[in-house]
């Protein structure tokens, strides 16, 4: 059997109709409906709370602290990427900064998703180009260890294969299997609905749960028959 090569240039992405649908989601309707599994550890936040993005995942492997490989990621990926680079939750120094996210903005990218420090935060906020990362360092990288482009990685503590589903808000980031996502577009929209109709039942009054004495009776809180 062949083995991969460290670089990966061709693989099946979500599709752009897909992504597009995912993008009107928060990615707590997502990870809601697929299962409530694919999110990020809550150290991988955006830049900034208005920050949104989805799309397909362009992934990267790093060595803590170095960023060669993403410079090469910076050079492959196709407009509307979304790199996720596992840096392996390391903050002792920045991976990437104001050059090289301007760089992939420049190229179309989606937006950014590390696993690791970056810098320059006051700056890309002015950006305007959306950016997740478990913290900021002012320290910068290495350049001279190999890692990967387009294998499969861990980010946040969640498996990520290129071209699955990336979708992040001021929440975190949720990821969706490529294969899973489109079926996962009409459940969302059922699930917002439902939500919807749930907040005006509230708004008039009925804040108890439905099926909350249920709930209560498995576990044996409330015996049957008994009620709050």
């Amino acid at each position: 059997m062949s083995q991969l090569p460290e670089i990966v240039r061709a693989f099946d992405r979500v599709s752009p109709e897909v992504v597009a649908r995912a993008k009107t989601f928060q990615a707590a309707i997502l990870a809601d409906v697929a299962g409530r599994r694919g999110t990020m550890h809550a150290r991988v936040t955006p830049v900034d709370p208005k920050m949104v993005v989805a799309g397909p995942a362009f992934t990267v492997e790093v060595r803590p602290g170095d960023n060669l490989m993403i410079h090469a990621a910076i050079a492959l990926a196709q407009p509307g990427d979304v790199l996720v680079i596992d840096g392996k939750g390391d903050q002792t120094a920045a991976l990437m900064g104001t050059l090289m996210l301007s760089a992939c903005k420049k190229r179309g990218l989606a937006g950014v998703i590390v696993d690791g420090a970056i810098r320059d935060r006051l700056e890309l906020l002015d950006l305007g180009f959306p950016v997740f990362s478990a913290g900021f360092n002012p320290a910068g990288p290495t350049k001279y260890v190999p890692g990967r482009i387009n294998h499969p990685i861990s980010a946040g503590g969640t498996v990520v294969n290129p071209g699955d589903l990336v979708v992040g808000d001021a929440d975190g980031v949720t990821v969706i299997e490529r294969e899973k996502a489109p079926a996962m577009m009409d459940l969302a929209v059922k699930k917002v609905a439902d939500e919807a109709k749930r907040l005006d039942a509230i708004a008039a009054g009925n804040t108890a749960s439905a099926w909350l004495p249920a709930a209560l009776r498995a576990a044996g809180v409330l015996k049957d028959g008994e009620s709050l």
